[in-house]
């Protein structure tokens, strides 16, 4: 059962319960003779001592080990009829599972799409904004080095360099948008294939969620850090339909 269950299922945990009931074998009662025998000598020694009326018969077999109540032990062959029996239900039970999981599959596989087509969408606005335009990020690259300046009369021309380049850098975000488009384009391809692709695509969906927030960081107007956000909101989206999907 474990091997078939691996065989149809790659993502998840399978729990089973199965609950026998033996129908048309009487059960047979019989007295336990070494219990009674013992029973009977400690209530013969008792006599003497107490004054109390005979143990009745219903007492007796009342007590706990008296009488034992059996079913017939089940031959070979019906319990290789009953593991048979076992095997082809918890087989029709998986066919079942996996015929619902297929379609909630198909359905999810849509919506994940959706998702992704709206990332590329999101992603293609950020690249389109204009606080991405050179012109946009020598104006800020230009005002934050006049900061700068004014900051100190005696500010050293080497330092300035590396803190405009440091500047520039972090007004970049093509490759964040690169790996964004990268990204999508391997989530896609994963949904097209088809098969048990829940596992790579939650791998994904954490990559898109790194540059996703990558990118808000690195915003440095108010359009660009608003695309950002919708961005996290759906790569977030994305994620948690990824955690039901095989």
């Amino acid at each position: 059962m474990r091997t078939r269950a691996a065989e149809k299922l790659a993502r998840g945990t399978v729990y089973a319960t199965l609950t026998v009931e033996r129908k048309g074998v009487p059960p047979t009662v019989k007295v336990n003779e070494p219990v009674l025998n013992a029973v009977l000598a400690t209530l013969k020694s008792l006599e003497s001592r107490l004054e109390a009326a005979p143990p009745s018969l219903d007492g007796i077999l009342a007590l706990k080990g008296v009488i034992e109540v059996t079913e017939e032990d089940e031959s070979e062959d019906e319990r290789r009829a009953a593991e048979v029996a076992i095997i082809a239900g918890f087989n029709k039970l998986i066919a079942d599972l996996t015929a619902v999981r297929r379609e909630e599959g198909a359905t999810l596989g849509r919506l994940l799409d959706t998702r992704l087509t709206e990332i590329a969408a999101l992603a293609a606005r950020a690249e389109a904004a204009p606080g991405r335009k050179p012109e946009a990020i020598k104006a800020r690259l230009a005002e934050q080095v006049a900061t700068l300046l004014a900051s100190s009369e005696r500010f050293d021309a080497d330092r300035l360099h590396q803190e405009a380049i440091l500047i520039a850098s972090k007004a970049d975000i093509r490759e964040e948008l690169d790996r964004l488009a990268s990204h999508v384009a391997q989530a896609q391809k994963l949904l097209a294939d088809g098969g048990p692709v829940g596992r790579r695509l939650d791998f994904l969906a954490q990559e898109l969620n790194r540059e996703s927030n990558t990118l808000t960081a690195k915003a440095s107007d108010l359009a660009l850090t608003k695309i950002g956000l919708e961005l996290k909101s759906v790569v977030e989206q994305f994620r948690e339909q990824v955690q039901n999907l095989e």
